[in-house]
């Protein structure tokens, strides 16, 4: 009966992150444009595929959305974890433009980022059970701007 049990699959940013656009100004106009090369790991540990749909992961910059992508609709082979690579773009808004938390983190070299997303999907269970899961990513990562890095990715 361990083996027949439905597990929830995790859903998580990875850390091999790139970037191949990093435009940080810290001048009089404090923004960012950074082009990231996002690698998301979807880890399913049951003993059937986890096909899953479309869902849009979105990217914050202290509760203000900052970039977004879509991930499209595939499976998750039994036992095994599904890397997607996506790029996505992180744009600073108009509104955070005059914002003095933002220039603060741009001079101290670390900018803080959380990524938030729903994943829903069907697990089937030796080709025959099937039963319907979703699982929420929670990250939060910070951007190391000297370094050109994304780091301390922890994710719930």
């Amino acid at each position: 009966m361990t083996v027949m049990k439905f597990r929830t699959p995790k859903f998580r940013v990875r850390s091999s992150s790139s970037f191949d656009t990093f435009d940080v100004q810290s001048s009089v106009n404090n923004s960012f444009n950074l082009k990231m090369n996002a690698q998301f790991g979807i880890k399913n540990t049951n003993f059937g595929p986890y096909k899953y749909d479309n869902t849009t992961v979105t990217f914050f910059y202290k509760g203000t959305p900052v970039g977004s992508t879509i991930l499209r609709k595939s499976k998750a082979d039994f036992r095994r974890t599904k890397k997607v690579n996506f790029a996505v773009d992180l744009v600073t808004p108009t509104e955070l433009a005059s914002n003095s938390e933002l220039a603060s983190d741009i001079s101290s070299g670390i900018l803080p980022l959380t990524s938030q997303s729903r994943l829903s999907g069907k697990i089937e269970i030796m080709f025959i059970f099937k039963k319907k899961r979703a699982t929420n990513m929670n990250c939060t990562m910070e951007v190391n701007i000297a370094a050109k890095a994304l780091q301390n990715i922890k994710c719930k």
